[in-house]
């Protein structure tokens, strides 16, 4: 093949940018006497069947230009082919056009990183088998590439999948680390057939040709200086060179499902620890029954009314629970988050079961407390070995507020951490200085809350009148409960991963089923002799 007269050729710029076949008629005459011709460019094995079906190269031919694309992909060279048809309209091969495409410096770095992560990368291209070859050695890409032959097409008439896409294909898909000599519908079948094995795939292209398989990805990445068509397909659209980006994508993405599952988790704890509390103290507890007896002539005892017949809180109170936990609750948005290794995967059994574990320890520890509240009256009682019995009704209101208000925003510590104790993550700044806000808050309003009667419940803060120090005792069972809490939350969550239970330990890392690793070694033999074309 004479490249020399290739670029020497009037129509070499008409050529290089010719993509499909157009007729071109010179007004000079000085091709074909002024006669219209065809000119076309592409793949050289596309346009060598294009040539030799029309009848216009022989086998020597055929054999001269196969070795050519062959010793050029092994140096990791593409080439382009160029046909024009004759003054008999027979398509005649004219040349090759080389060019070097090296991969972006930092994609070998995204490729590895990416890998780190948990995220299988796979090569599409429409390239040579050679370069493709050269390519995945390049980007350490592993050296499984398939050739187009032997995937599913769309079908000619109704441009429908073919039926059991997966099941016929989809060991194929995972066992290959590439594709090479493929088509457009090639790369949107690839991406089907992953997603129908429950695989989130994403999918990054430039050209017209990668719109179909970036629309059908989960997440389609046009990289920067793709076509409209690309970037109207993609649901994310890269404004600068490089694939780096796209790893710190997963990242940030990661860090931010971390932040939603602590929200979500915390949440559910804290509503459940609420609602359960309320509901089993009201039926539980008669706070009346629990008066000392002669409490109307009993000199040390200072309430004027009776005892409600039955456990409830002010209004006010929950409301400001509401006010204080939640309100400063958005500062989790701007938490440290530990980006999880693999991909994560929303496990609504196992999250509503350890939001539960939370949640019934909170509670417990928050009926046990009113129990002991209510029998400070008791000889022998608990506050009483420790100096703090004989409390009024409205101390009991006010401590049970504290005591809510405080477990219910230490649980945040504990969700936010996973499945980790809550010391082992750090939280950020404002995370923290939201807690002493609230903290402080709740216990400040449960120290001086003016002696009251809000909904008819008497209410009365801790220091109003002795015995004093109690907001001490409720802080230090807090406090002891928490860290029964969560470790409660970590043997749970070890007993979870223990025994796969909710089959937690499924990620969204890929894995090879047998007849894809049978299929593996198939691709492997087959790639020993690459200059076959076909695998």
């Amino acid at each position: 093949i004479d490249l020399l007269a290739l670029v020497l050729h009037p129509m070499y710029s008409a050529l290089w940018y010719q993509r499909r076949v157009h007729g071109v008629k010179d007004k000079s005459k000085k091709i074909n006497g002024g006669a219209t011709f065809k000119t076309s460019k592409g793949a050289p094995q596309v346009l060598l069947k294009l040539v030799e079906q029309a009848g216009g190269c022989d086998a020597t031919m055929k054999e001269a230009i196969e070795k050519d694309v062959t010793e050029l992909g092994k140096r990791g060279i593409r080439a382009i082919a160029v046909a024009k048809t004759d003054e008999q309209g027979v398509w005649r091969m004219m040349g090759l056009l080389t060019f070097l495409d090296p991969p972006r410096p930092d994609t070998k770095n995204t490729v590895m990183l990416s890998r780190e992560n948990g995220v299988a990368v796979k090569m599409i291209t429409g390239d040579h088998l050679l370069i493709a070859l050269e390519t995945s050695r390049v980007l350490d890409m592993g050296g499984l590439i398939k050739t187009g032959e032997g995937l599913p097409l769309l079908d000619p008439k109704t441009k429908a999948k073919p039926d059991n896409l997966s099941r016929d294909y989809g060991d194929l898909f995972l066992a290959a680390d590439g594709f090479a000599q493929t088509y457009p519908e090639h790369k949107y079948l690839i991406v089907e057939g992953l997603r129908e094995q429950g695989y989130r795939v994403g999918m990054t292209g430039d050209g017209v040709n990668d719109s179909p398989a970036l629309k059908r990805a989960d997440v389609g990445i046009a990289v920067y200086g793709a076509t409209d068509a690309a970037k109207a397909a993609a649901d994310i659209v890269l404004t600068e060179p490089g694939l780096s980006t796209i790893v710190d994508g997963i990242l940030i993405s990661r860090r931010i499902w971390c932040r939603v599952r602590s929200f979500l988790t915390y949440r559910i704890a804290a509503t459940l620890q609420l609602l359960c509390f309320f509901f089993i103290s009201v039926f539980a507890y008669r706070p009346n029954e629990y008066m000392p007896k002669g409490w109307r002539t009993d000199p040390e005892f200072m309430d004027t009314k009776e005892w409600p017949p039955f456990f409830h809180m002010p209004v006010l109170m929950l409301m400001l629970i509401t006010l204080l936990n939640d309100g400063t609750l958005i500062t989790i948005g701007y938490d440290i988050a530990v980006a999880p290794k693999t991909p994560p995967r929303w496990n609504m059994p196992f999250l509503f079961s350890m939001a539960f574990v939370q949640s019934f320890v909170a509670m417990i520890s928050s009926v046990f407390l009113l129990h002991v509240l209510l029998h400070s009256w008791d000889e022998g009682s608990l506050l009483r070995l420790v100096g703090l019995g004989g409390i009024s009704y409205g101390k009991i209101t006010s401590s049970v507020y504290l005591k809510v208000s405080v477990s219910d925003f230490l649980t945040l510590f504990s969700a936010r951490a996973g499945g980790d104790w809550f010391f082992m993550v750090k939280p950020a700044p404002i995370l923290l200085c939201g807690a002493m806000v609230a903290l402080s808050c709740s216990t400040c309003c449960a120290m001086f809350w003016p002696k009251s009667y809000p909904d008819h419940i008497q209410t009365e803060g801790l220091v109003e009148s002795p015995p004093y120090m109690l907001e001490v005792f409720v802080w230090c069972w807090s406090l002891l409960w928490w860290f029964a809490e969560d470790a409660a939350k970590v043997f749970c969550r070890w007993i979870v991963h223990k025994y796969n239970i909710f089959h937690i330990n499924n990620t969204g890392e890929m894995e090879l089923t047998d007849a894809a690793k049978k299929l593996q070694v198939e691709l492997q033999k087959g790639l020993e002799n690459p200059s076959g074309g076909h695998h």
